[in-house]
């Protein structure tokens, strides 16, 4: 066998992503939960949540993401050299969901798939990505592509914390001469150990969760990885004192869009603190003398930041933020998500050459930012993602419905000789769904027709 040829622009080839056919309105949740007009919707950035019943969990959600990904791009399963998946929704201590999904391999006979599974929070999709980009980049390559797959079934206990749930799956190809480049060595992380959010009950897929704690933590994890970002840049472009000026576009991980603001503003604040006395800062001069571990819980600093950076959020964030708004977190997958919105939302003249970075953060606690580089036209992959035309398409659930089904979700979990009794006819086409639990926890899907 002759060793393939070294790649070059490794990234994304291709995206799409799978999210449920139903929704909860944020505005009638607040009414229905008996909290303040506003909380939801205004103090969250949230307008609509995706959600899923017992019928979905995160294998057949994921078979969903990746069957309808090779059958709309027409891409062979033998053309596939390695799977990874990034999840924090485990069903299994043991089996990966990578090895529930090689059922969509059998009739190409490829097993020859390399990747597992990869879990820390929120943050294993990037995991999953810089996997398959690594392997892709090494001497261990055979000349296939890579599947990431990257995505949760986010749920929470009653209560107001529920309204920041979500469910989505991104599918991701890689590959060299990718239209989304990986910039190669532009990496900055961060991880430390922290009990912010946390799922050490294994009886309930609800987590453990320090809410203050948890934002706190987020702000801390941009601030790290964005000036070691910065570090890398500086150094490998020879850009003398780089800041935010040199991101064309910033996606983040959402786990709320109001988040996203914070965490955007913080980017100015790193930029104040490189550069204190910089036009733009002119009006934030009183901050100057503020600590850093001052600043995570300094409300009017907080506010400061995010009036400085609101045209700049406008210009390289907001359009990034569709998916979030209206399915709510996905995990590890929501950054991907915010990728797929800003492609669906923004032109390939817009994009060419451009640099989309992008801030990850996973709980507990990991976080990197990284950043592509635009360099083939992404038209196509806009019109396959179709995002906003399918996000309109799902059906609304009133608040007590949504309810009722969280409750079934809950008694359920971990069942045995159990059959599910949601509602097949109101999914997608082309949905993958539990038709039953055995004695033994195994699992059977069907899948609901394409037309």
């Amino acid at each position: 066998m002759t060793a393939p040829t070294r790649a070059e622009n490794i990234g994304v080839r291709a995206i799409d992503v799978y999210f449920p056919s139903r929704y909860v309105d944020q505005v009638e949740l607040e009414q229905h939960d008996g909290v303040s007009a506003g909380k939801y919707t205004i103090g969250l950035g949230q307008s609509k949540m995706a959600f899923c019943d017992d019928r979905e969990d995160i294998s057949s959600a994921c078979m969903t993401a990746v069957q309808n990904f090779m059958e709309k791009n027409n891409i062979p399963y033998s053309d596939i050299g390695r799977l990874e998946v990034g999840t924090e929704t485990i069903i299994d201590k043991s089996k990966s969901t990578k090895t529930v999904l090689m059922k969509l391999f059998e009739e190409s006979g490829n097993f020859n798939v390399e990747g597992i599974d990869t879990t820390n929070a929120c943050y294993g999709g990037t995991s999953a990505l810089f996997n398959a980009c690594q392997w892709m980049d090494s001497s261990a390559w055979d000349g296939r592509l890579a599947l990431v797959i990257a995505g949760d079934i986010a749920v929470y206990a009653k209560g107001s914390a529920r309204s920041t749930g979500g469910c989505g799956i991104a599918c991701i190809l890689v590959g060299p001469d990718a239209p989304l480049a990986l910039e190669f060595p532009l990496r900055g992380t961060f991880m430390e150990h922290i009990y912010d959010f946390y799922k050490p009950n294994m009886s309930s897929e609800f987590p453990t969760v320090d809410g203050p704690l948890s934002v706190t933590s987020y702000v801390r994890a941009v601030d790290h990885a964005y000036s070691a970002y910065l570090d890398k840049l500086e150094k490998i472009e020879n850009i003398s004192n780089p800041s935010l000026e040199n991101l064309d576009y910033v996606i983040w991980h959402s786990p709320y869009t109001k988040q996203v603001v914070k965490g955007f503003a913080r980017l100015a604040y790193n930029d104040f603190t490189r550069s204190p006395d910089a036009p733009q800062f002119a009006d934030v001069q009183q901050f100057k003398d503020v600590g850093r571990e001052e600043s995570y819980t300094n409300k009017v600093l907080e506010k400061a930041f995010i009036n400085v950076s609101k045209t700049s959020f406008a210009a390289k964030t907001e359009r990034s933020l569709l998916a979030a708004r209206n399915i709510g977190n996905m995990y590890t997958g929501s950054v991907f998500f915010g990728l797929a919105s800003l492609l669906s939302q923004v032109s390939f003249d817009e994009l060419k050459n451009k640099r989309i970075a992008m801030f990850s953060y996973g709980s507990g606690c990991t976080a990197s930012m990284y950043s592509f580089r635009v360099r083939a036209d992404t038209t196509e992959i806009a019109k396959n993602l179709d995002l906003a035309n399918r996000l309109e398409s799902r059906t609304k659930v009133s608040p007590a419905e949504f309810e009722a089904i969280m409750d079934l979700r809950e008694k359920t979990h971990n069942a045995i000789e159990y059959e599910p009794t949601g509602s097949v006819e109101s999914m997608f086409p082309g949905t993958y769904y539990l038709q039953k639990v055995d004695s033994m926890w195994r699992r059977a899907y069907g899948r609901t027709p394409l037309n």
